[in-house]
């Protein structure tokens, strides 16, 4: 144990490293009780990042989404006595056509779960290189609070479409931010933008990701950070751990942090995709939730895997 809900390989998406073999092999070693495989989902070109447009076609980045979806199953299989591997995917939410794609990807194949998330803004990029931040921060109107409204209303529209069950690294906007550490709180419609989302996952059942990579890229705390935390366990709302991990290095990588944050945030239990889990969505019969008590959590044996 114990567990991570997002993960990429160099296999199946251009910024990260490793084949997907190596990064399940990598969990294993690192005594990952659960983990899962959610590369993200094809685009059209125009929502190619840079280093897709050389190396892919619509076509080609479509059939490499059905290459990982075989190879996710083949990895389940082969290393089932050693791990619970599930099956999902991370979405986009640029333009009304990636709506489109999403259902179709649903529609075709079965999932585990799948990770709701938003990485663009006015169709750019916000977490790419601070050149395309700019360029959507210049879009929506020059000033980081602009974006980060817009940001969550684009965020909100994506939860109302596709009700993620997993929503992922929800204030990911400030990444790139002159507001990388702020807690959003001096910025009144910000919030009021923010606590809507939030009422509205929990209104649904959506569980929140804490994301450990906000943390390995620098931020002071991990996404989200501690206010909206606090906000969403003051509604009811539940919680999973992912490293969003891009290679075999970056398994588990800052897990430590994560967990001193979770019990300085209060939480009281973490919630894992489970295949017995009794927290359903009747769209994923395959698999539900469970969850375990963060005291317990700490307690495991995990921790003394970690670097």
């Amino acid at each position: 144990m114990p567990y991570s809900h997002h993960s990429h390989s160099g296999q199946f998406c251009g910024h990260a490293k490793n084949t997907l073999e190596e990064i399940v092999q990598a969990a294993i070693a690192k005594g990952f009780h659960m983990f899962a495989l959610t590369e993200h989902v094809p685009r059209p070109f125009e929502d190619f990042y840079p280093e897709e447009a050389d190396d892919h076609s619509v076509e080609s980045l479509a059939k490499l989404f059905d290459d990982f979806i075989a190879e996710a199953h083949r990895l389940r299989d082969a290393y089932s006595s050693q791990i619970q591997i599930l099956i999902g995917f991370e979405t986009e939410y640029i333009r009304p056509s990636t709506l489109q794609l999403i259902q179709g990807i649903l529609d075709k194949y079965t999932f585990d779960f799948f990770m709701g998330s938003v990485h663009h803004t006015h169709t750019i990029p916000i977490d790419y290189d601070r050149a395309m931040y700019e360029q959507a921060r210049d879009k929506a109107g020059g000033t980081d609070e602009s974006l980060f409204e817009d940001y969550f209303d684009s965020h909100y529209d994506m939860l109302q479409a596709l009700r993620p069950p997993v929503v992922g690294h929800f204030d990911l906007i400030r990444l790139l931010s002159d507001h990388r550490d702020d807690d959003f709180k001096d910025m009144a419609g910000v919030w009021e933008k923010i606590k809507r989302n939030l009422d509205y996952i929990a209104s649904y059942g959506g569980l929140l990701e804490l994301n450990s990579s906000g943390l390995r890229k620098g931020l002071a705390e991990p996404y989200p950070c501690m206010p909206i935390c606090q906000m969403f366990l003051s509604m009811g709302g539940g919680f999973v751990m992912s490293d969003d991990s891009h290679g075999t290095d970056q398994i588990g990588t800052n897990y430590a942090r994560l967990l001193a944050f979770i019990q300085k945030a209060g939480i009281q239990r973490i919630h894992y995709a489970d295949p017995s889990g009794t927290r359903k969505d009747s769209r994923f019969p395959s698999a539900g939730f469970s969850s375990i008590d963060v005291a317990d959590l700490a307690q495991l044996p995990f921790w003394t895997h970690l670097d």
